[in-house]
């Protein structure tokens, strides 16, 4: 009871901050997709809570922790997947990608990206579940300036360090509620016995 009042007292937003460039928020429990269209493109950019907040790195300095002083701001940096649909084609560009742990809070350092791509694809438009069979590019082994391209192809869509960083505000905000919501429902089911 005490945690559930502490952790609304400290939540940040009561309702879910928007992405600004008029994308679309769907939330189904602990995954939220974000629908643009664009010139004859839907973009949808897909992200799931779970397992979204990376392990602390200073565990010991919270055994040493004062019992006053207040803990860090937890922040919620889920991987996410990119979509785009053009309309008059039958494939779709998937971009699977991801916050490098030692990029997040890396303020000061213009020009770099606080997300990569980690693996594209393309897939069927349509089906909901992605064909093993179908070529998946590991971002890793790709050409520097092919690489650059892909970031310049998402960022021309809204998908940017500012569209990132709204991202993980947006999926803190949502991780805060869906804990709150868990504690509460942990709370009465406890109770009724």
């Amino acid at each position: 009871t005490d945690e559930i009042k502490e952790e609304k007292k400290i939540q940040k937003h009561k309702s879910l901050p928007k992405v600004s460039g008029g994308w679309e928020l769907e939330v189904h429990g602990t995954e939220a997709k974000l629908v643009r269209k664009i010139a004859g493109e839907r973009i949808t950019v897909t992200f799931n809570i779970n397992n979204s907040i990376p392990p602390s790195a200073d565990d010991e300095t919270q055994e040493e922790q004062k019992p006053d002083e207040q803990e860090p701001d937890l922040t919620s940096t889920p991987n996410f997947v990119v979509e785009v649909i053009k309309d008059d084609t039958k494939q779709t560009l998937v971009l699977d990608c991801h916050y490098p742990e030692d990029e997040v809070g890396h303020e000061g350092e213009e020009e770099s990206d606080i997300f990569t791509i980690r693996e594209v694809s393309f897939q069927p438009t349509g089906e909901s579940d992605w064909k093993d069979t179908n070529y998946t590019l590991n971002t890793d082994s790709l050409d520097w300036a092919l690489y650059d391209h892909l970031m310049d192809f998402l960022a021309d869509r809204g998908v940017d360090n500012t569209f990132a960083d709204e991202l993980i505000e947006l999926s803190t905000a949502l991780e805060h509620q869906e804990y709150i919501k868990f504690l509460e429902d942990l709370k009465s089911f406890v109770k009724c016995q």
